[in-house]
């Protein structure tokens, strides 16, 4: 819809620069000259999502420090990092999608914490998501952000509980 907004706003800015006094467009020339459509265009930014927009979607962010990946080129582990965090946001997007199975145990003995474990896992298929983003963060990291349509994130749901009830999981 913000697109679809945004290109009609762009279209009626260009006709509008198209009007000349000679055509009976307009009655008299402007008073103060304009900036060319393609500079209006250019600094026009995106309008700001309605609340009911920002329900429609739902969004996960990764991050990626570039340094540490396994590659001695600079250019290639900027590749890596941008892929891991991509990685990283279709993993947060799977976790609000379906969940997390978490797996803990605790042992204490004479009134004191012994071991205390806790292991996640994520399972899941994502499918639909939309690359809002990728963004260098400072000088090292990457940051990717993903947003699905919540009526695709329902339809992932429910086809998973099918598969679930369907093998009495």
């Amino acid at each position: 819809m913000r697109v679809l907004t945004a290109a009609i706003l762009t279209g009626l800015t260009m006709l509008a620069g198209c009007a000349s006094p000679g055509f009976g467009l307009m009655s008299e020339p402007p008073k103060s000259p304009e900036p060319p459509p393609q500079a209006k265009a250019a600094t026009a930014k995106p309008l700001p999502l309605t609340p009911s927009e920002r329900r429609r979607q739902i969004t996960a962010t990764g991050y990626a420090v570039i340094s540490i990946q396994p590659h001695s080129h600079p250019a290639q582990q900027r590749l890596l990092a941008i892929r891991a965090s991509k990685l990283e946001a279709y993993r947060g997007l799977t976790e609000q999608v379906y969940g997390q199975y978490l797996d803990s145990s605790t042992t204490i003995a004479d009134a004191t914490i012994r071991s205390d474990r806790v292991r996640a896992r994520v399972e899941g298929l994502i499918h639909g998501a939309e690359v809002v983003s990728i963004t260098p963060v400072g000088n090292d990291t990457y940051e990717t952000t993903l947003a699905i349509e919540r009526d695709t994130m329902l339809e992932l749901r429910a086809m998973y509980l099918e598969e679930m009830a369907r093998y009495g999981r």
